[in-house]
């Protein structure tokens, strides 16, 4: 009976871990500028790699306009687009 306990709370451990790391943290809406393939600008002009591959697809699913399919060195100004910034009309 003792393992059984043993076993219960490893298996509770095990779920809550699994259930941790399906949760995925996404900037919050409104607050990326312009994204990339390696992060994004937020508003106030700070730079943030994505936290994963699913946070970049999901913002650049949602902001097609928004989103460039190339490292942000790419660009000459390093992406920032001081000329659109839309969240200003």
């Amino acid at each position: 009976m003792r393992d059984f306990g043993k076993a219960a709370r490893l298996a509770l451990v095990v779920m809550g871990g699994v259930a941790l790391a399906s949760c995925v943290v996404a900037p919050p809406r409104g607050v990326v500028a312009f994204g990339y393939s390696d992060g994004y600008w937020d508003r106030e002009h700070h730079w943030h790699g994505w936290q994963n591959r699913d946070e970049a697809t999901r913002f650049r699913a949602s902001n097609h306009d928004h989103y460039y399919d190339r490292p942000h060195t790419a660009d000459r100004d390093q992406g920032w687009h001081d000329n659109d910034q839309y969240w200003h009309h």
